[in-house]
């Protein structure tokens, strides 16, 4: 491994690299231990040597982006966690009175890219502007909210392939769908994004941002570490529907607690470790298929687990 690592810094440098970090300020959950490294490639071509290199030495490793959706193990990830966090840009790749297509890089912020479409005119990613998570990550789980998802907007993307090769891959062949695509299914990495939107009124776009922030703020648990809605929609459910239903609002293992704002979050309200949210989101699905006959599944990633 040190090896391995050493050869990791001649592609990213000292700077990029971070031997034994903790993994716990690089979640919105707050919550994980340490990695063997972790690494912090800035360019496409650091991406895919550091990524070729960890396939051909066998090494064990993760790709992550903001770390929104993700919850790590008290005990931490035996490997190499690599974030694209630093790898950042927006391309115009055509305009014209109409429409308005761009590729964004997999680090982008959905928040960043939303307001620079908002601020260009352009419509249709208001939707995906209060998501806390990168573009590498939403394209990966489809995000979604407020009735769109990121497959209605996307037009193709590039990606590194299980044999290291550089692929793109149209919005047919990404078989997006709720939550999960082929990224989820294969081990295929998201370098960027190309994304087709229309040509709107700026202000209007900006009202309506500013109406779905107001809506989040209202009715989510913002003021808590979270990895934003815990358990994934049931098929003709919504589950926090269900855990309200259950009695299950405030029910708290440690630091870990059942959001009373949301029921569909489980937050931290201080001291959460891994082990809290693992015995409060068993419990919850406990309950709520003993209570209502439905399988919860979680929407967070696992990772060292």
């Amino acid at each position: 491994m040190i090896d391995v690592i050493d050869r990791i810094r001649d592609i990213v440098g000292d700077s990029r690299i971070f031997p034994e970090e903790s993994l716990k300020n690089y979640t919105t959950f707050r919550i994980g231990g340490k990695c063997r490294a972790l690494v912090m490639p800035s360019t496409k071509e650091e991406i895919i040597k550091v990524v070729t290199l960890l396939r051909e030495t066998n090494t064990n490793f993760f790709v992550m982006g903001n770390g929104s959706n993700l919850l790590v193990s008290d005990e931490g990830f035996d490997g190499i966690v690599v974030s694209l966090k630093f790898f950042k840009g927006i391309e115009v790749l055509e305009e014209d009175d109409k429409t308005f297509t761009v590729r964004v890089m997999a680090g982008e912020l959905m928040s960043s890219v939303g307001n620079y479409l908002a601020r260009q005119g352009v419509e249709g990613f208001e939707f995906a502007t209060g998501i806390p998570g990168t573009i590498g990550g939403g394209v990966r789980m489809n995000a979604g909210a407020y009735g769109g998802e990121l497959k209605d907007i996307l037009v193709n993307i590039t990606a590194i392939a299980e044999d290291n090769t550089v692929v793109t891959l149209s919005n047919e062949e990404l078989e997006l769908s709720y939550r999960t695509s082929i990224l989820a299914k294969k081990n295929y990495i998201c370098l960027d994004a190309c994304f087709k939107l229309n040509k709107g009124d700026s202000l209007d776009i900006k009202a309506k941002i500013k109406e779905y922030a107001n809506s989040r703020k209202e009715k989510q648990p913002l003021n808590y570490p979270s990895a934003g809605s815990t358990f994934k929609r049931p098929e003709g459910y919504i589950a926090a529907k269900l855990i309200d239903e259950a009695g299950l609002k405030g029910l708290q293992v440690g630091g870990a607690k059942v959001s009373e704002k949301h029921a569909g979050f489980v937050v931290n309200v201080g001291g959460a470790t891994a082990k809290d949210v693992i015995e409060l989101t068993d419990k919850v699905k406990e309950v709520v298929k003993e209570k209502n006959g439905v399988s919860l599944e979680l929407e967070v990633v696992k990772l060292g687990f």
